[in-house]
């Protein structure tokens, strides 16, 4: 985040393109991990901005450490997402167009601990996944709920 806070310096809230990579946490009974975020009050995966020189797997594997406590063990790539409906105002008015690299984990070890920037986490299966979906993150939810 620190680059992004380094752009936004010279650009304020101007629209910026900004790559994330994230990860659907699927326990073993085929249930979603979502974290409540602290600044709107949306559900969504773990993940966050990809740092300049950071191999998009690492920053995926860091950002859960960071918001989550857990490790994960093999990652898939479930899909690479963009366009404008990934478009995001932050609640402080920056804005982004989002590219986010979205990872699948079966595997994990750790218990869940928040970090602040979450204020609640709970494991949902596809059918009671909540609509207060963080909006940039509405397309990987509809595809992870279609099945795949």
């Amino acid at each position: 985040m620190e680059y992004i806070q380094y752009l936004r310096q010279y650009v304020g809230h101007a629209p910026i393109l900004m790559v994330g990579a994230a990860a659907l946490i699927v326990d073993g009974r085929g249930r979603l991990l979502l974290l409540k975020r602290s600044d709107s009050g949306c559900w969504g995966p773990p993940g966050g901005a990809v740092e300049p020189g950071e191999v998009v797997e690492t920053a995926a594997r860091r950002e859960v450490r960071e918001e989550t406590g857990l490790e994960l063990g093999l990652l898939t790539l479930f899909g690479v997402f963009s366009g404008p409906e990934l478009f995001y105002r932050y609640p402080n008015g920056d804005e982004v167009y989002n590219v986010t690299i979205m990872y699948l984990a079966r595997e994990f070890t750790g218990e869940v601990t928040l970090n602040g920037e979450h204020t609640e986490w709970r494991w949902f299966a596809r059918a009671d996944i909540p609509e207060n979906i963080s909006p940039p993150i509405i397309p990987v939810i509809e595809e992870f709920k279609a099945g795949a």
